[in-house]
């Protein structure tokens, strides 16, 4: 079997009658998938980079995670064309003054696994007890289109960093985030219930409205051409 072709400014081969393309800005399949499933119901063709043969490199310099997601969105959505969502979220610790913060995925350095950054949070808190181990996931959800950006939104969702990973579901710290009403952390919920309170779904619940509005707009100035 020959391999799939992919385009430079898409997809394939998708003709007028395909469904509204929404790019987004990420080559991470686990982050993908759950962004794909909070978003279903708007009935879109979901696509990521990794479904593009070549895109800019996205230096992620920002110290929030506001900027870093403007600059994923801005950036792919000028050069692709497309309406573009660019997302960055982590984990924030009191005890730690807030970190890892925007370097949630690189905390343990670059090249580094969610397992090995697992552990070096682990390593920070070891003797805090459970009142002192407060945390929350802060998600930025950013919507451009090739003009420049649409909307920037947060989500947050406040938890308690466990002793030990716990769980089978999700990515990034979610086995040792506990949600103190489920006592349970995100991992050992899993996806169901995890999509319904989660940093990631009320930024992208936010997101949902400004993608919704901005499609309205663009179906009117098509009917009025």
């Amino acid at each position: 079997m020959s391999p799939v072709r992919r385009s430079q400014t898409g997809t394939g081969n998708f003709s007028n009658g395909m469904k509204q393309e929404l790019l987004i800005a990420t080559k991470n399949k686990k982050k993908l998938k759950e962004i794909k499933d909070i978003l279903s119901d708007l009935k879109l063709r979901i696509t990521s980079l990794a479904d593009y043969s070549s895109t800019p490199r996205i230096i992620e310099n920002g110290n929030t995670f506001k900027k870093n997601a403007i600059i994923k969105a801005v950036k792919i959505a000028k050069s692709k064309k497309k309406l573009t969502l660019g997302e960055d979220s982590g984990i924030c610790v009191d005890a730690l003054g807030g970190k890892p913060g925007v370097y949630s995925s690189r905390f343990s350095g670059k090249g580094k696994n969610d397992s090995q950054n697992n552990l070096k949070l682990l390593r920070l808190l070891n003797g805090l007890e459970n009142s002192k181990r407060k945390a929350h996931y802060r998600c930025a959800v950013a919507i451009a289109n090739s003009k420049g950006l649409i909307a920037v939104v947060e989500g947050k969702c406040d938890g308690v960093i466990g002793f030990g990973p716990k769980g089978k579901y999700g990515f990034g710290y979610d086995p040792l985030f506990i949600i103190p009403k489920y006592k349970k952390t995100f991992a050992q919920l899993g996806p169901q219930i995890k999509h319904m309170i989660s940093h990631r779904y009320r930024a992208l619940s936010k997101a949902r409205k400004t993608i919704k509005d901005y499609l309205g707009k663009q179906k009117c100035l098509k009917k009025k051409i």
